[in-house]
């Protein structure tokens, strides 16, 4: 009967997905106590059965990983913001700003210069490269720090920081597409997209979390499992009204969840713990679907060869010099400092970012996808992995948290 074989097989999906997720559930309490971060058990195991299996990659295009990843981080940006709140943000304002905004333009341009001198790419190839690899990953940040806590202003920097860059980072790599593709393109491109993308992302976030304010704070529903969806549903109209009116949806997330995360709502708990656990599957989402879209096998040595040099220069060259030079004048001990430049992380956002140059269909694209993806690796499997120790090194307090 076709309509049984119809069942038995999506039955047979079911399964491989619900074994993939509880493997990925699993590999979380793996990372916890190893420390190595999830996303890169995620990322690389992903990328490892794309290759044993092909037909996993090839029924994923990349047109639906950049779906996923923008489903995925509309979650994990509002959780985010959620978590941070404006009186934690307060505290930490204006490096969160000057990182998140002009750190992020800074390390684009370093890596951009790295990428031309040292890789012997075009301009506009490494303007892309500098673009795909500035911004941190907010996933990544919030699973590495996990059940730890660090003390003083310094793990607000870095989940901060994380949170605004995004935004800024995918607005930077739209304008420089513009650029890239564009017969009549010039810099003024990518500073009008950049712009307009951060204004109007910053005004329809305002706006939408005061709307979803008076409902969550007028406007009682029937069940209580009904609340997180409300405040779920709220979140995807305020990214696509921004998206709509030609702004960053993103960033219109992102400040919602702030100016949301502080103020004492009808059974926040229950929202809160919601988002906990629908963050945690958008985060494993995601990166298993980047992994599979990588054919590990055919990565040309070169490609390797470049994605370390590049790997090495943003952690070592571009992000310290951008964040040395913009916490100079902060009050930060200097060990505090030497952790935030090793702290920024990179992750899904790259590789979400590097997606943006295929489906534009820039030259050297498939290149750029296969450099970024070796930079978040090594970053994740290293950087990730040493937080805690450097941590001790420089003297930065971090404890372990227990759920209530």
């Amino acid at each position: 009967m076709p309509a049984l074989g119809e069942i038995h097989s999506f039955g047979a999906i079911v399964f491989v997905v619900a074994l993939a997720f509880s493997l990925a559930v699993g590999a979380s309490k793996l990372s916890e106590r190893f420390s190595v971060p999830a996303p890169a058990l995620f990322l690389i195991a992903a990328a490892l059965a794309a290759d044993v299996f092909p037909t996993f990659g090839d029924r994923l295009s990349i047109r639906d990983v950049e779906r996923i990843g923008v489903v995925a981080l509309v979650v994990i940006l509002y959780d985010g913001g959620a978590r941070i709140g404006l009186r934690r943000l307060r505290v930490a304002g204006v490096p969160v700003l000057s990182l998140g905004v002009f750190g992020t333009f800074a390390t684009a341009g370093l890596t951009l210069l790295a990428a031309r001198w040292l890789l012997d790419f075009s301009w506009t190839t490494s303007a892309l490269v500098g673009a795909a690899t500035a911004p941190t990953d907010p996933a990544v940040m919030f699973s590495v720090l996990g059940r730890r806590e660090v003390g003083g202003r310094t793990g607000t920097i870095l989940e901060g920081e994380s949170g605004v860059n995004d935004p800024v980072g995918i607005a930077l790599m739209i304008g420089t597409l513009d650029f890239a593709t564009s017969s009549h393109g010039t810099a003024w491109t990518i500073v009008r997209e950049f712009a307009l993308e951060m204004s109007v992302g910053l005004v329809v976030g305002i706006a939408g979390a005061f709307v979803l304010l008076w409902l969550m704070e007028h406007v009682t529903l029937p069940r209580v499992g009904l609340y997180p969806l409300r405040t779920l549903a709220g979140a995807g109209v305020v990214y696509g009204a921004a998206s709509v009116l030609h702004g960053s949806g993103f960033l219109a997330v992102f400040v919602a969840g702030l100016v949301v995360g502080d103020r004492a709502l009808p059974h926040k708990q229950d929202v809160e713990r919601f988002f906990v656990s629908l963050a945690s599957l958008a985060e494993i989402t995601v990166f298993i679907a980047l992994g599979l879209t990588i054919d590990l096998g055919s990565l040309p040595g070169r490609v390797w060869v470049d994605g370390v040099v590049l790997a090495v220069v943003v952690a070592l060259v571009s992000r310290p010099l951008a964040v040395g030079a913009l916490l100079t004048g902060s009050r930060l001990r200097v060990g505090e400092r030497i952790f935030v430049m090793w702290g920024g992380l990179k992750g899904a956002v790259p590789i979400f970012l590097a997606a943006f140059a295929i489906l534009a269909g820039v030259a050297h694209a498939d290149v750029i996808y296969g450099i970024v993806f070796v930079v978040v690796a090594l970053s994740v499997v290293v950087q990730g992995t040493t937080i805690p120790l450097v941590a001790s090194l420089t003297g930065v307090p971090m404890r372990r948290t227990s759920d209530p």
